[in-house]
């Protein structure tokens, strides 16, 4: 590291004492109170992590823990944070431009990074905190209070990152870009893309039950990166639009149907291990398996028109009830469809150009999509309607093979019609930070050659 880095990077030390795997959580500290007692007696509090739940004074809770300030998720581990956790309230997703010039630089950023998330995310501040009142504080300070608030911090790697829209090879990375990152979403009906709010060398997911807790991260991880990346576009979003964690409810979009009902939820092990996680014998995987793809699109939704449809006509649309959400040849919610039953009339019950009957994994080779969008709200234009939709996030092992057939097929469902898309992105994750690991993305900058 230069010297600016080492002086930058010396104040997020990551929390000493041992790493669990897997989406823990735990309970019992905030940032006021670390800052009172300082920061070695906040880390002790953070150690105490037992495998895949919430824990509060060191029993296992239900997932209405999720709703308290305490709630800290583990940053090591074998996957990243932020995918198979249960999905939270809120999220605050940043793409970013790298300005450094140089291999070295870039790791001193995702060094920094890495420290700070690390901290944060067990609910204590970016650093320790300077006492001096002639200096700036390291952490900004607006979530003091707060606690984690089960904030995650996901950090990717755009395809920009290894050759720039001009082709140059920045970072010496060009011949480590994975074959699924390389390859563009092809153009769909009904998309007017972005290109300036699309893409990007490197993004940031900070995910939260507390709105101030995932802006408070991306504000502070978009501080460290002065000199060394700029931010490029950023996402808000609130209301998670999907159920990712067991006992997890199914929530409703804007349309007001539950949204993701058939989606892969983190404790599905064996469906993950097919179509989440990166595989030992996967192109990249040498630095890659462990770790997924990020695809994320914005989509607005045409709420005034879509409002004067009959029922009917939006539960055709969808192919579920909208009420119960249960497939519309009958059950209830998790039954599986039948896309044989008819009709009285004789047409199939469940229309075979609604979203269900096009989307359902049962008609797609049995391949599964880990969802975690977001609704999101940027006001209203000029004609008075609602600027606002879905902000989709799904998960997948490979976009080739597990997100862009089923991209294909959705451009001629029946929803298509109150639909825009608005941006397009893919990012690589890596695995997560493993033991003796100082950095996200360590595996991939650690062997480069270039």
């Amino acid at each position: 590291m230069g010297e600016r880095a080492e002086e930058k990077a010396a104040g997020h030390r990551a929390p000493d004492g041992d790493h669990a795997t897997g989406a823990t959580a735990t309970r019992g500290f905030t940032r006021r109170a670390v800052l009172a007692g300082g920061l070695a007696g906040g880390v002790g509090a953070a150690a105490g992590f037992v495998g895949g739940r919430a824990t509060v004074g060191g029993e296992v809770q239900g997932v209405g823990a999720a709703a308290t300030g305490g709630l800290a998720y583990p940053f090591r581990g074998d996957h990243q944070q932020g995918v198979t956790t249960p999905a939270q309230q809120q999220m605050h997703l940043t793409a970013f431009d790298v300005t450094a010039r140089d291999r070295s630089s870039l790791i001193d950023l995702l060094t920094a990074w890495t420290r700070a998330a690390e901290n944060l995310t067990a609910g204590l501040p970016v650093d320790s905190m300077r006492v001096s009142k002639s200096a700036p504080p390291d952490d900004t300070g607006e979530a003091f209070d707060l606690g984690a608030s089960g904030l995650t911090i996901t950090i990717g790697f755009g395809k920009t990152l290894f050759r720039d829209s001009q082709g140059l090879d920045r970072f010496g990375l060009a011949d480590r870009l994975p074959a699924p990152l390389a390859e563009d979403i092809p153009r769909m009906a009904a998309e007017k893309i972005d290109a300036a709010r699309s893409g990007g060398d490197l993004v940031v997911q900070a995910c939260a039950e507390d709105p101030l807790v995932a802006l408070h991260a991306i504000h502070n991880l978009t501080r460290i990166a002065f000199g060394w990346a700029t931010v490029r576009w950023t996402q808000l979003g609130y209301g998670r639009t999907s159920s990712t964690g067991p006992g997890q409810a199914t929530p409703r979009n804007l349309f007001g149907f539950r949204d993701g009902t058939a989606s892969l939820r983190g404790d599905q092990d064996e469906l993950l291990r097919d179509f989440v996680w990166v595989g030992d014998g996967d192109d990249a995987a040498d630095w890659m398996a462990g770790g997924t793809y990020l695809c994320a699109r914005k989509i607005r939704m045409t709420m005034e028109v879509w409002d004067e449809l009959p029922l009917r006509d939006q539960e055709n649309a969808v192919g579920r009830d909208k009420i119960s959400g249960a497939p519309l040849s009958g059950g209830d919610e998790f039954s599986a469809p039948d896309f044989t039953a008819r009709s009285t009339g004789g047409s199939p019950a469940i229309p075979e150009a609604s979203h269900l009957a096009l989307m359902h994994p049962t008609r797609n080779a049995g391949v599964h999509m880990l969802r975690r969008g977001y609704n999101y709200t940027d006001g209203s234009d000029e004609l008075g309607r609602l600027d606002a939709g879905l902000f989709f996030i799904a998960f997948v092992r490979d976009p080739r093979r597990h997100f862009t057939p089923l991209l294909a097929r959705m451009q001629f469902d029946l929803l298509t019609e109150y639909l825009q898309h608005l941006t397009n992105s893919v990012f690589a994750i890596p695995p997560g930070l493993r033991d003796g690991q100082t950095y996200i993305g360590q595996q991939l900058l650690e062997t480069a050659t270039g």
